[in-house]
């Protein structure tokens, strides 16, 4: 243990050290063995684009709605606030009633955001 309490040497990165070293070691022996030991068959259906069984029609790179990603971010946005209520849940009767205040805030604020999508109608697919 250190004489010198809070400070730290260079010996204490050692097993830091040691660890970065085993991790990078094997992520590089593992790819240069795989391209050393596997085959080098190189066929026109093994480079083909394979879609989950489906047979590639058209270009990969055709626009489409940017619904599609309204909808993903909002569902992020909206699915955040179940991580800041888990806690709360959980420790609710040590909030006590300012807590139980703040957690209305908290849901009022989405609530006012959920309402201003509504208005937009962000979530209107027509």
């Amino acid at each position: 243990m250190n004489e010198l309490a809070g400070q730290s040497t260079p010996i204490d990165y050692l097993p830091i050290l040691i660890q970065l070293i085993v991790a990078v070691g094997f992520g590089v022996t593992t790819i240069i063995g795989t391209h050393l030991i596997g085959p080098k068959v190189r066929t026109e259906n093994k480079l083909g684009s394979f879609e989950s069984g489906v047979e590639v029609v058209g270009n990969a790179r055709q626009p489409f709605s940017i619904k599609y990603f309204l909808v993903a971010i909002l569902f992020v946005i909206f699915d955040i606030e179940v991580i800041f209520m888990y806690p709360w849940a959980v420790n609710f009767r040590e909030f006590g009633w300012q807590g139980l205040v703040e957690m209305f805030v908290f849901m009022g604020l989405l609530l006012l955001g959920f309402i201003y999508i509504i208005k937009k109608k962000a979530l209107d697919w027509d």
